[in-house]
């Protein structure tokens, strides 16, 4: 994959940004190089669904991302990749990825349901 530029970069934080104020909530910046854990169904085209919740320290962010209406897949199923990847895996997930802790996506042709699940705070 090409490296990503500067300026796409920033145009995946407007476009977060965006979302986040669509839902009024705060956009939270994902480092580069942040590893999220990505099923191998989403490269395939089915609707992805994103998860996300503090790390037990509380530093960092978790994301994972699986095709359809699935459960998080086992242990061993989830690919490692950099967060830059999802722009060759699924960029139709990229405009949520500044959504805070908590917060939950479904994206399909037509469909956009974004919610917020305290349940995801205790994980």
């Amino acid at each position: 994959m090409a490296e990503l530029t500067g300026q796409v970069l920033d145009q995946w934080g407007r476009n977060q940004e965006t979302v986040c104020e669509r839902f009024q909530v705060e956009w939270v910046e994902w480092p580069r190089g942040l590893k999220v854990g990505v099923a191998r169904n989403v490269r395939s085209g089915l609707a992805p669904f994103e998860r996300t919740s503090p790390s037990p320290a509380g530093r960092s962010h978790r994301l994972v991302l699986v095709g359809g209406r699935s459960a998080v897949p086992g242990p061993g199923l989830l690919l490692p990749l950099h967060v830059e990847h999802l722009a060759e895996w699924c960029p139709a997930a990229i405009p949520y990825l500044g959504l805070p802790p908590g917060w939950r996506f479904l994206v399909a042709p037509g469909r956009e349901d974004v919610w917020f699940d305290e349940n995801l705070l205790d994980v």
